[in-house]
C-alpha cells in the first residue's frame, strides 16, 4: 500500500481528529529557499535579513550536501518583513527581520515589492536600492490606506453634480389614435388553495 492508501484505510476506521497547527508547523509549510549567510546577512528579491542569531551560522557549511551547504530559508509571501532560518545543528528556527523594516509602516506582500519596484523602474531610478524600494513600497501601503485622492475624489463628485444638474428631456404627447401598451394581466376566476398537511394525521397517507 501507498503512504495515502494506508491513510485512507485508517482514516476510515478511527475516524479523523483535526488538530490546530503549531508555530513550527505554519514555519514548515512556508515556501522554502537555499541561501548563503554572510557577513552582511541573507540576501533574498534584494532585500538584506540580518540578525545577531546569524552570527554562528556566517560563511559556514548547512552541511546539507544535496544543497551545496546552503541554508534552508523560509518565508512568508504576504509578510516580507521577515524570513525563517533552519538551524541544523539545534534543529530550531531563527527568526531574521529585514534590515529595513523600519522604513515600511506595515507587512507587506510579494506582490506590492514587486510592484514598487516596477514604479521605480519607470521612473528611472534604481529598483534594487533597498532604501528607494521600501519608501515606494510605504507610498502604496499608505495609499491604499487612505483609499482614493482629493483629486479623484473631486472628479466623482464633480460628475454627480453636472450628472444631476442635466434637465430632462420634454416627452411628446402621444397621438390620440395611439393604443395602450400597458399589459393588464388577468385574474384567475378560480383559485383552490392548498390544505395544511399535518404530519400527526396526514402522515399515514404518504
Amino acid at each position: 500500500m501507498s503512504p495515502n492508501d494506508a491513510y485512507a484505510l485508517l482514516v476510515s476506521r478511527t475516524g479523523y481528529l483535526p488538530m490546530p497547527l503549531s508555530g513550527p508547523d505554519y514555519l514548515e509549510l512556508l515556501p522554502a529557499l537555499w541561501r548563503s549567510v554572510n557577513d552582511y546577512g541573507i540576501r533574498v528579491d534584494h532585500r538584506t535579513y540580518n540578525c545577531p542569531g546569524l552570527n554562528p551560522l556566517r560563511r559556514r557549511s548547512s552541511g546539507v550536501t544535496a544543497k551545496g551547504g546552503l541554508w534552508e530559508v523560509h518565508y512568508d509571501p504576504y509578510d516580507l518583513s521577515q524570513i525563517w532560518v533552519r538551524d541544523a545543528r539545534i534543529g530550531e528556527w531563527i527568526t531574521v527581520p529585514w534590515t529595513h523594516r523600519h522604513l515600511v509602516s506595515a507587512p507587506f506582500a510579494d506582490f506590492t515589492w514587486r510592484r514598487a519596484r516596477d514604479l521605480l523602474a519607470m521612473r528611472g531610478q534604481d529598483d534594487t536600492n533597498q532604501a528607494a524600494v521600501a519608501a515606494a513600497v510605504d507610498q502604496l501601503l499608505t495609499r491604499g490606506e487612505s483609499g482614493p485622492g482629493r483629486r479623484i475624489a473631486a472628479r466623482t463628485r464633480a460628475a454627480l453634480e453636472s450628472a444631476r444638474s442635466v434637465p430632462a428631456l420634454p416627452q411628446a404627447p402621444a397621438p390620440e389614435d395611439a393604443e395602450d401598451e400597458t399589459t393588464v394581466l388577468e385574474q384567475p376566476s378560480n383559485i383552490i388553495p392548498f390544505s395544511v398537511f399535518d404530519a400527526f394525521t396526514d402522515g399515514s397517507r404518504l
